[in-house]
């Protein structure tokens, strides 16, 4: 019997694009932060930058990339040093000198003794020691291996800062090989050349392709994508040159002459870098960099490296978002991925989707005069998440009503009424199921098991049957929220619990109660109408003064509007009255408050409260003039004083408003 075969299978990581199975951006918890930061008076756009730069706790934004990618080019310049190829050719050269020195010693010829003195006379450059033994005639052939690697070593070097996988591929050439990289570059020049003239090089990049497509891994797909990719290696191999010292520029200038034991590569070499950067001037050719530490690098290691740190210093400006008509789409994702690794780039494209998401969702809207702004669906949004906070908050004190509470047009009287045409009020199942239990009983024949029957039968509800829970109407609401966005509202940190308060009392009343009708006023040194959207997008005022008298005449505007509307007044404040409207429709500010402006203001609130209004003042800080004044006024007008913390200051508003409605 043969044994049964089986298929392993390894799972590794998804490498084609985006992870099919990542979840959604959270545009909620990005929409909360940006909303925070409109409601402490940052502008919209300003508020989705800074978002966009400082990111969350799942996600990396791009503040933190682009110090990555900088701490990462620090690393490389801080344990690199550039003379890796220089100690290997030292290396060898000693060591072929040391091995043609034991030869000669065994040999006693006087051809010996001169080859001696041509030894001992050597420079102590390594480059020109190189040059003068190009001729000389080795006796041990150990020695002369060594010597031929030091000219194969420099031939593939020089390749390899500007041909990916040079070096390694090259070990060991043949003549044969050789003889096909030359060929190889004198081609590439000609297209190079033809390509700098203008001319179409379409056939002639398609026959050099066929030919010597081996030697391009990029597999580029025209001349432009062939010259972008050699550009970049050639720019970074004259930068590797620029960062030598003056001595090591010219020890590697005389060694590549060597190359290959002959100067013909390097005159190929420059010819291609000279129509390069004919091609390609803007990419940094006359730079350098100042590389300190003890990991010795190559020549092609040394452009590698340096190709990296240019691409990580693109990669700092692309996320410093900086530079003028800056996108997220302009972040080079795949160069992302090979310096940060792939959590980098997934972070740099769940910013880029969450900016496109955010817009596409309709979130933000352009004004006429190019600012951005909230709109009313991120209003609704931000509200709601407000108000799903404030109801946590209301749902652990004990005697609250949940604020979640789905509103009606009634209330429950206890009693139940049957059914008629028109009725939207729910069922009440029990009533409704008795009923028809009793009506099915009573139509069994006579002498039958009402039990039997119903089994046989079932029980079937009839329209008759139906019962409905009797309500009774609730009186509409006008109310009014008065804001106070004083100097010292924004001194104290009041700025934005005051903004989520009145988000969060809008949201509640448009959504779940919309019979009422809410109104929202700001009064400083005057007082303003205002909507939901203005008041989370007002900038802090720096002004001094609290108009409560102003905001309470146009309070009564309001409530005139709807004379049938149970009046509701909602005061949040951190000062005693300091400015009341003049018969001129001016200002008038003074402190310590003037007796005029209290008078005025007092006046006003005894209007509100003839007019039925339930006036309620929540009372921020520890003002003792405040405390005074309002506690006199509310026991003269029988209105309320709450005191809540920052925190609670929402809580305590909308809690209050649904105290009041379910008064009513």
């Amino acid at each position: 019997m043969t044994p049964s075969r089986y298929h392993r299978t390894r799972y590794g990581r998804y490498t084609g694009g985006p992870d099919p199975l990542a979840p959604p951006v959270d545009l909620r918890e990005a929409l909360d932060a940006i909303g925070e930061d409109v409601m402490s008076g940052v502008s919209p756009e300003r508020a989705l930058r800074e978002y966009l730069r400082r990111g969350d706790a799942n996600m990396r934004g791009l503040d933190r990339l682009a110090e990555a990618a900088n701490r990462r080019r620090r690393e490389l310049l801080r344990s690199r040093n550039l003379d890796g190829t220089f100690n290997e050719i030292r290396e060898l050269l000693d060591e072929a000198v040391l091995a043609e020195r034991k030869q000669l010693a065994r040999d006693l010829d006087d051809d010996a003794r001169f080859a001696e003195m041509q030894i001992d006379s050597l420079p102590a450059s390594t480059a020109q020691a190189v040059r003068e033994l190009s001729d000389y005639q080795w006796r041990s052939q150990t020695a002369r291996e060594k010597y031929q690697q030091i000219s194969d070593l420099l031939g593939r070097e020089v390749l390899d800062q500007r041909f990916a996988g040079m070096k390694e591929a090259l070990e060991g050439a043949s003549e044969q090989d050789r003889q096909a990289i030359s060929e190889m570059l004198t081609d590439l020049n000609d297209l190079l050349d033809a390509h700098n003239r203008g001319e179409d090089t379409t056939a002639q990049f398609q026959d050099f392709m066929n030919k010597h497509g081996e030697y391009f891994p990029e597999n580029p797909e025209n001349t432009d994508e062939l010259i972008d990719a050699l550009a970049r290696r050639s720019a970074a191999a004259s930068q590797f040159f620029n960062s030598l010292s003056p001595e090591q520029q010219a020890e590697l200038a005389e060694l590549s002459q060597q190359a290959f034991g002959s100067p013909a590569l390097m005159n190929q070499l420059s010819q291609m870098d000279a129509a390069l950067r004919e091609a390609r001037p803007d990419l940094g050719w006359d730079s350098g960099q100042g590389f300190s530490g003890d990991q010795p690098m190559g020549l092609g290691e040394g452009a590698a490296a340096l190709r990296d740190i240019g691409e990580l210093e693109e990669l700092a400006e692309q996320l410093s978002q900086a530079y003028a008509g800056a996108q997220l789409e302009d972040i080079d994702l795949d160069a992302l991925e090979r310096q940060l690794g792939d959590e980098a780039a997934a972070d740099a494209r769940t910013l880029a989707e969450l900016d496109r998401a955010l817009a596409e969702q309709g979130f933000f809207q352009r004004t006429p005069d190019g600012r951005l702004n909230l709109t009313p669906k991120a209003m609704r949004q931000l509200g709601q998440s407000i108000l799903r906070d404030i109801a946590q908050q209301l749902s652990s004190r004990s005697g609250e009503r949940r604020a979640d509470t789905t509103g009606r047009l009634g209330e429950p009287t206890g009693a139940t009424r049957e059914w008629a045409y028109g009725d939207t009020e729910p069922w009440d199942v029990t009533r409704t199921i008795g009923n028809s239990v009793l009506r099915t009983v009573a139509e069994a024949a006579p002498g039958a098991d009402p039990v039997a029957a119903m089994a046989s039968g079932g029980v079937r509800i009839d329209m008759g049957d139906v019962e409905v829970t009797d309500t009774e109407a609730r009186p509409q609401a006008a109310v009014v929220l008065l804001v106070d966005t004083s100097f010292s509202m924004v001194m104290e940190g009041r700025w934005t619990p005051m903004k989520r308060t009145a988000l969060a009392l809008n949201h509640l009343i448009s959504t779940r109660f919309r019979s009422d009708e809410l109104h929202l006023i700001e009064f400083g040194r005057y007082a303003r109408d205002t909507d939901v959207a203005e008041l989370t997008a007002l900038e802090p005022r720096m002004e001094q003064g609290t108009n409560l008298h102003h905001a309470l005449l146009l309070a009564q505007r309001h409530l005139r509007r709807f004379p049938n509307a149970q009046p509701v007044v909602l005061v949040v404040t951190d000062g005693e009255p300091t400015a009341h409207l003049a018969p001129d429709g001016e200002p008038f500010f003074f402190y310590p408050p003037h007796p005029q402006t209290i008078g005025l203001t007092v006046r006003e609130l005894e209007h509100v409260s003839r007019m039925g209004a339930q006036v309620t003042f929540f009372k921020l800080g520890e003002d003792p003039g405040l405390a005074r004044f309002i506690d006199q006024i509310a026991r003269r007008i029988g209105g309320r004083v709450v005191s809540p913390d920052l925190d609670g200051l929402g809580a305590a508003v909308v809690g209050d408003y649904l105290r009041a409605r379910s008064a009513r």
